[in-house]
């Protein structure tokens, strides 16, 4: 089955833009609400309560890490990048139990997986970033070691 190939979110001017619209990582969480989709529209009648689960877990990422970016105060930016951070490792989760169960092939719960791994390391440094005073928490990096 083909993995889905994440469309790109397109680069705002600033003069347009909210703060979250060129950060990496909100780049990858809307990737990965796309990969939750797609996991989403294969799930067998009767999964219901694991797609809405994944859908609300996927989609919680990217809000998180908008209102944290929205935020001025840096506690409240690291509050809501935690709780982004939260949210994906729950869809992680979620994978693989779908995954356990026999419901998404081994490409896709691969894919997903990468995808969050990656959101979550960079999460874990912007919170870091914010906590220490060193930084903004901007998620501009690319999420690798």
């Amino acid at each position: 089955m083909p993995v889905p190939v994440p469309v790109p979110v397109p680069v705002r001017s600033p003069m347009n833009a909210f703060d979250h619209d060129n950060l990496d990582v909100y780049k990858a969480a809307i990737d990965f609400v796309a990969v939750a989709d797609e996991v989403v529209e294969h799930l067998p009648r009767g999964r219901g309560y694991l797609a809405d689960q994944l859908q609300r877990a996927a989609t919680s990422v990217a809000l998180n890490i908008a209102e944290g970016a929205g935020e001025f105060s840096g506690s409240e930016k690291a509050r809501f990048y935690r709780m982004a951070k939260r949210s994906a490792t729950e869809s992680a989760a979620i994978l693989d139990v779908c995954s356990r169960l026999g419901l998404i092939d081994q490409a896709r719960h691969a894919a997903g997986r990468e995808l969050l791994l990656r959101i979550v390391s960079m999460l874990i440094r912007m919170v870091r970033s914010v906590d220490s005073g060193t930084g903004t928490g901007t998620g501009t990096g690319t999420g690798r070691k």
